[in-house]
């Protein structure tokens, strides 16, 4: 059996609900899977395969009509369960006639789905993010499809000292403040926690523009990894104004969210959020607009890295002090795959 390449048994972003509307459908590819995701007429979403029981073709090419999925090619219908339930050309419909289907659940803005074991879903494990329910908070979302390695974006996440190379013109700094910076890194019960305090300096361009700093600041940047997302609390106060005290919500805040849903080996679904807590003047607008470029440079960078590492996947890449978190993280991942190693294997038999 081949190695696997892919976590199953986690709860990963499907889309943003705002996105699928009453009879819509879209086609997408989760962990090599094609899989369909369609909101009936009600309002209800579901996940299937996409890939009709017939001739295989893509039901996301189809319809949705009221509760059913319709196939384009011989109208074969499935409901939400997966079992089909009219075919136009005969009376009866076999048991046979059904495709896959996967568990999902809507919360807070975001549809998960659950990859592996239909068995071992819990829908108590979804992942909490009341961010997007707090109405001290501004939020935007988007999806972008990357062209690179899952892993490969989850690094760039883990370490924030690329800033100021990267995103020179928007949330970046001085790159000598940013590595003379230390970074925490503390390993979780299930995830990594990276903490980098920078007091005293000078706010960076998205900083002055949303919250309009005058003089220096103090600036914070505390990252979280549970599997398989992030979570990026950045931000500053006034210089010595409490930042590092519990006084951060007095001043600017930014709070990313990261969902990181592998599409195939070399390609990755990146849905992620950016609230801000200064709501007026159209600021929230303007932080996602900065952030959404910066996320584009980042975009750049992962499919570069790709590129190279196909021509060449045995090349060895090195560590540097800055790459704790996402060493830590690594460690982490690599734990979860010994652990559903057994799993996997069971299945192939």
């Amino acid at each position: 059996m081949a190695d696997a390449i892919f976590l199953k048994n986690l709860w990963y972003v499907a889309g943003w609900s705002s996105n699928l509307a009453p009879g819509d459908r879209v086609g997408r590819t989760y962990l090599d899977e094609p899989v369909v995701l369609w909101r009936s007429l009600d309002g209800t979403a579901f996940a299937l395969e996409d890939r009709c029981a017939h001739r295989a073709m893509p039901l996301s090419a189809g319809v949705v009509d009221n509760g059913s999925i319709r196939c384009p090619y011989h109208g074969l219908e499935f409901g939400g369960d997966g079992k089909c339930t009219r075919i136009p050309a005969q009376d009866r419909v076999p048991e046979t006639a059904r495709v896959r289907t996967y568990p999902i659940v809507e919360k807070q803005g975001l549809i998960w789905i659950w990859m592996g074991a239909a068995d071992r879903a819990d829908s108590a494990l979804v992942p909490d993010y009341p961010i997007h329910e707090n109405p001290a908070y501004a939020w935007r979302s988007a999806h972008f499809p990357v062209k690179g390695n899952w892993q490969l974006l989850i690094d760039n996440l883990m370490d924030l000292s690329h800033l100021p190379y990267i995103h020179a013109n928007t949330i970046g700094g001085n790159p000598e403040l940013h590595f003379k910076t230390k970074t925490q890194s503390e390993k979780l019960a299930n995830g990594v926690r990276v903490v980098r305090h920078m007091p005293d300096s000078v706010p960076p361009p998205t900083y002055v523009d949303a919250a309009g700093f005058k003089g220096r600041i103090d600036r914070w940047q505390e990252i979280e990894f549970a599997p398989i997302n992030i979570r990026i609390h950045t931000g500053a106060c006034d210089a010595g104004t409490g930042a590092y005290e519990g006084n951060q919500e007095s001043g600017f805040s930014m709070r990313g969210f990261h969902g990181i849903t592998p599409e195939t080996a070399t390609t990755t679904h990146y849905f992620w959020s950016m609230a801000t807590n200064i709501l007026d003047n159209g600021i929230p607008d303007e932080v996602f607009e900065q952030t959404a470029r910066t996320f584009r440079e980042d975009q750049e960078v992962l499919e570069l890295q790709q590129l190279r590492i196909s021509q060449n996947p045995s090349a060895p890449m090195i560590d540097i002090a800055s790459d704790v978190g996402g060493r830590h993280t690594r460690q982490l991942i690599a734990k979860l795959f010994r652990e559903e190693a057994p799993a996997v294997s069971a299945q192939a038999i």
